[in-house]
């Protein structure tokens, strides 16, 4: 609210019914900008109370309700008791105002439940003055005893009890609004609980992917080693001839044949391992894909790709399949 100008009139001299702000206060439930001339004069921004009492369109409000002798322009009332416009964007030179009898017109002409105490107030005033010539609020009962206080007035009752109402509406809404705030905390709290638990599953997965890519690497080395140590027991042994391959191969001399016939890599090599002593021992291999691929440890597709390497460059020949589907392999003979 915008206090009363400090040129207001004594008090002693200037007895308002009930103070302005009050009213207003009282009529539209808020507190609304307000300015008070030197003369006595109130004046309000049409905007504001427009607002406060449901108007959409305060112009079309203005122009329905309130005669052009109770409205003016803030630059206009400002510049009669030469006093300088307000400070701050919201109060504009063209900012349309209306004195009390305005406010009084907007709220008898309202439709707000909350402003039928003042229809009725204003009522009582008119059918009183008209009946007595005159108005007189009664005096309360106890007065300010200290020389120069204002006179106190009882507010009408009316009025009274829809100020109290307004407050306690004001109550509850501030209530409502702390527990709002409170249920928003809460929110807010479980907002960052769940943030951190997302947190701490996104280090657990990273912590569990460092450990997969180290296993990955362990297992690829202890494979080289055994390749390795493969390659170092052919180089050991005496190769066989082709006659001896052809009468009885062994798996170091199978291993051997294989290694000149095609460039092993570290995939292939390990498929070798695993199925040359089930063909020297067997003749045949009937081993599924995911068989072989357990035990090496490598997809079924790779499997299947190390295999068909092997039938390419003449190492084995697929003889068909067995009852459960599997590929059968038997060694190539020269």
């Amino acid at each position: 609210m915008i206090e009363p100008s400090k040129h207001q009139p004594n008090p002693r001299t200037q007895r308002d019914a009930i103070d302005a702000g009050d009213f207003v206060y009282a009529a539209t439930g808020a507190r609304v900008r307000r300015l008070t001339m030197p003369d006595g004069t109130h004046w309000f921004p049409a905007v504001d109370v427009c607002k406060e009492l449901g108007y959409t369109t305060p112009r079309k409000a203005l122009t329905d309700h309130v005669p052009e002798e109770h409205r003016e322009i803030l630059e206009t009332v400002t510049g009669g008791h030469g006093l300088s416009v307000p400070a701050g964007r919201e109060w504009r030179r063209d900012l349309n105002l209306i004195d009390l009898q305005g406010l009084i017109l907007l709220v008898s002409a309202c439709t707000k439940p909350e402003c039928a105490p003042f229809k009725q107030w204003v009522a009582e005033v008119i059918e009183t003055i008209q009946r007595e010539g005159s108005y007189t609020l009664e005096e309360a009962e106890v007065q300010p005893s200290e020389p120069g206080a204002p006179i106190a007035y009882a507010m009408p009752e009316q009025v009274a009890e829809a100020i109290v109402r307004l407050e306690e509406r004001n109550l509850q809404a501030d209530e409502q609004l702390a527990v709002t705030q409170h249920k928003s905390l809460d929110l807010q709290h479980k907002s960052f609980d769940l943030q951190h638990k997302s947190i701490t599953l996104q280090e657990q997965m990273v912590e569990l992917h460092s450990a997969t890519l180290i296993a990955q690497q362990a297992i690829a080395q202890a494979m080289e080693r055994i390749a390795n140590r493969l390659d170092a027991l052919a180089l050991d042994r005496p190769v066989p001839d082709a006659t001896a391959f052809s009468t009885h191969p062994t798996t170091e001399s199978l291993l051997a044949d294989w290694r000149e016939r095609l460039s092993v890599t570290t995939d292939v090599w390990t498929v070798a391992v695993v199925i040359a002593p089930v063909l020297v021992e067997t003749g045949e291999l009937r081993q599924p894909l995911e068989a072989i691929a357990a035990r090496t440890g490598l997809s079924v597709h790779r499997v299947n790709e190390c295999l068909r390497l092997l039938r390419k460059h003449a190492c084995i020949h697929p003889m068909g399949a067995a009852e459960d589907g599997a590929p059968v392999y038997v060694l190539n003979r020269h």
